[in-house]
This record gives structure tokens, sequence and C-alpha cells, in this order.
């Protein structure tokens, strides 16, 4: 192996690895010190909505077995956490005084990774709207916004002396277009105008919380995390370049311009424009609030998209592509889009295309188009399906070579100029899917749910390995091995 090769395999000083959950996800205790219900507790007791009517009642139990899980982090080597803050657990209507056992929680959880040398990382909001506020319209109505930098402010404050990142708002895109526009998302609702409504007000919500935080914590490193996509036609064919366009401005473009260059697309406020409410709840000044600068720009990636026009089923099926029988959900219908695989891609558990070389392009089509961002990947991984053997141990190579690829593709990004600060792996511990309920596996740890059982897998022995050397292992070894 030359010189170069290596190179190429080890990651720069300094450069952060770590790990990640989300509350509604690994928390349970959803009764536990006053904490009010959320759109999740109420979408996931709502039967027909989760696989098997799971919920996320006991989840992991990491509210109370934390200590156990910090420990588990500690073994595993990395140098951050990140978690995301439970709304309803902090101000269990979402408004008014903040509960102090509430707060207590998450400060008991800052205080034991400084204890173990590991970096908190907050998540401010990871789609957990407190109940109330959905009742009062959710976020297609100004006012969440407004409630959400006064939350910000509160945990902010309580938490500022241990936490130097923070993560305002992650996957916007999936709190508006899943949760308002598709309905597989708390609050499950159908509504292409309020969709459009919810992204701009999660926007609008995330820049009033930047400077929310930057007032508590004049220091702190604020981003957000966005799940960006890769999105190509079928074909050549105009129709199909035209519609991944438009998927690019919804999932891409209509984040990163009005974040990055204070402006939505142009293109896209001509599409919406008669989707009301829509973009019509734009108001003056609004663009320079969500434009406010930010330190980071996280970056959520787990698979590559392709897509045709809707008219173009038979074209895309005959260039051999996999076409699906369902029939469009509101978003895509109203994109006159169709997604479809490609037959010779590995795929996840979750029917998700395996290409890490995705990841790259989509690290350096950021520099390229927005500058020279500093950026973390605060989401990647995979779903397979994970079982225990015999003897006790988890075999997933399947995971172990899906992180090996996306961890290389992340060397190649820096290698072409990105600025790719660091790298956590969805997720520390198997959880609750959202709409899947527990029957996907993303976790480093698989997790026996009857009983909270911790048996870390072959991907934790392999990714606490990179940590520990800084470098992932040589190319031409067998990269399913831990």
């Amino acid at each position: 192996m030359s010189e170069t090769d290596a190179d190429l395999d080890r990651f720069p000083a300094g450069f952060l690895f770590g790990t990640a959950t989300a509350a509604y996800q690994v928390e349970g205790s959803v009764h536990a010190d006053g904490r009010g219900p959320s759109i999740w507790d109420t979408f996931s007791h709502t039967p027909g909505k989760t696989r098997n009517g799971d919920t996320g009642d006991i989840a992991c139990d990491h509210f109370r077995r934390y200590d156990e899980d910090l420990d588990l982090m500690t073994e595993l080597g990395v140098g951050a956490y990140r978690f995301s803050v439970s709304w309803p657990r902090v101000q269990p209507t979402g408004k008014g005084p903040a509960s102090t056992d509430g707060l207590d929680f998450y400060r008991r959880l800052v205080d034991g990774l400084h204890a173990r040398g590991i970096e908190p990382v907050v998540t401010l909001y990871h789609w957990d709207l407190p109940q109330p506020l959905q009742d009062a319209g959710g976020w297609p109505e100004r006012d969440t916004a407004a409630r959400f930098a006064e939350y910000a402010a509160i945990v902010a404050q309580a938490l500022g002396d241990g936490v130097a990142r923070w993560i305002t708002v992650n996957e916007p895109w999936c709190a508006a277009w899943l949760g308002y526009g598709m309905g597989v998302h708390a609050p499950g609702l159908t509504d292409v105008g309020l969709a459009a409504a919810a992204h701009h007000h999660l926007l609008l919500g995330h820049g009033e919380a930047v400077a929310a935080v930057r007032s508590a914590v004049p220091a702190a490193q604020i981003g957000l995390s966005l799940n960006l996509g890769v999105a190509r036609p079928a074909t050549d064919d105009p129709d199909d370049v035209a519609a991944a366009l438009r998927v690019d401005g919804n999932q891409n473009r209509m984040f990163l311009d009005p974040l990055l260059r204070g402006s939505y697309p142009a293109d896209m406020l001509e599409h919406y424009r008669g989707r009301l409410p829509g973009l019509s709840v734009i108001r003056d000044g609004d663009l320079q609030v969500i434009s406010r600068p930010i330190d980071f720009l996280g970056i959520n990636f787990y698979s590559p998209g392709t897509v045709a026009d809707a008219s173009r089923a038979a074209q895309a099926n005959a260039a051999g592509y996999c076409v699906p029988d369902e029939q469009p959900n509101p978003v895509s219908a109203d994109l006159r889009v169709i997604s479809v695989t490609r037959p010779a891609f590995p795929q996840t558990a979750m029917g998700w295309e395996i290409e890490p070389g995705a990841l790259t392009e989509l690290l350096t089509r950021v520099r390229r188009d927005y500058g020279q961002i500093p950026m973390l990947v605060t989401e990647n991984g995979a779903a397979f399906d994970d079982y225990v053997e015999p003897e006790g141990t988890v075999r997933d190579p399947e995971r172990i070579r899906y992180l090996d690829g996306h961890l290389r593709a992340v060397l190649q990004a820096r290698e072409a100029g990105a600025d790719v600060q660091g790298y956590f792996v969805w997720s520390l511990l198997d959880n609750f899917e959202w709409g899947f309920g527990y029957s996907k596996r993303f976790g480093l740890v698989w997790i026996d749910y009857p009983t909270g059982t911790r048996i870390p897998k072959e991907s934790f022995r392999w990714y606490a390995r990179v940590t520990q050397e800084g470098a992932l292992p040589p190319s031409g070894n067998d990269a399913g091995s831990a």
C-alpha cells in the first residue's frame, strides 16, 4: 500500500467521530416528571399509523438507562454524542414555564457525557412538537416559530455552560413534507399547501432559535441538519430532467437557498404559488431571519434517488428501472414525479439504494454551489435484518460495508475541497423507527425490547476501531470484518 493510499484512509487530527439518537425514538418514560404529549405520542397511538401499532412509550428506556448507554459510548470511543431534547419534556404545553425536572434530565446527560470526555451536541427539535401547539395549528402557523424560539432560549440558558455545539432543527423537510403533506409522519396531514407553510415556519423558527441560542451562549457553534438528496433523472429526456430539478428544488434548494443566500428559488416560488396557504405566509424580513449566519451545516444522508416525470412510467420501466405500482403520495403527485429504483444496486432493509459515491457528490455539490461552509455529516447509517445468533453475537457485515463506504466517501469529498469536519453514525441504538415502529434496526447496539438488554453488534466493534485509530482499515481488507 502506498503512502498516498494510506492518507486516503486516514482522517485529519480533530475530525469529530460521533453517534446520534433522538428523544422520542429512545427515551421512553413519556409520562415521567410531568412530560406532556407530543404529536408523535398522538400519532403513534392512532390505530393504523405505525407498524404493529408500535409507540415510543418505552422505546429503549434511555431515560432510565442513560448511564448504561453513556458507558457504551465510552467503549465506542466517540468524541461526540448528538441527542435531541424533548420539547414536551421541557415545556409540557409548548409554552410557559419550563419543567425543572425535565431540564434536570438533560443536565444529568450533559454532565455524564463530560465526565466521560464526550462532547454533547444538542438538537433542539427532532419532530416532537407539543400536542397543544399542533391543536393550535402546528408548524403551518407563524406562532409556532415564536414558541420554538422561546423554548430554544430556555434550553440554551439551562445547558449553555456545558454545550458548545447546537443544532436547531433536524430534517425540516421530513417535519413539513412527511408530516403535513404525505401524512406518513406526525401529525399525519395530507395538504401540500399546509406543508409548504410548515416548511417556511420551520426555517423561520430555525432563524429565531439561532438568535436565542447566541444570546444565551455567545460562543456557541450553531447549525441545523438537513436531509439533502441526490435526485437524478431516470433518462436524459427533458421531462425527466425537469422532474429531477423539481425534486431537487423541493428537497435541497428550498432549504439551502433561503438559509445561505437569503432567497427562495424562483422556480419553486412559482410552483407553489397556488398552493394555499403555502408560501403566501412569507413576510417582509423573514428571509433575513432565516439566513442569519450559521457556523456549520449538518447533512443527513442515507441514499440517492432516481426520478422520472409522472407521465413517463412506461419509458422508465423500458430503461430498466423498477417502477412502483402504488399510487403516488400527495407531494410527489404535486411535483408530478415518480421515484424509481435501479435493480443493479444493493438495498438496505428500508429498500434504499446503497451508493456511497452519492454522498461525495452531495458534499462537493454543496461546496461548489454554496461556498466553503463547514459541514458535519450528522446522520448516516443503514437498517438491515439483524438478529442475535445462538451464541449471543450480532453479526452485521452489511452495515460495516455501508459505513466503510460512506466514510470513504467523506474522505473523497474532503480531498475534493469540501470542509467536512465530522461524521455521526445513525444510530447508537436500535430504536423506534417512526412509522416503521420497531421493525427496522439502524443501531450499532442491538436492543432486546422486552428486556432492554443491550448487545453491541460487530459494527460497533468496527466503528470503535475507526474512532481509536482515526483511520479506516485499508481498502484491500475485508470491510465486513470487525
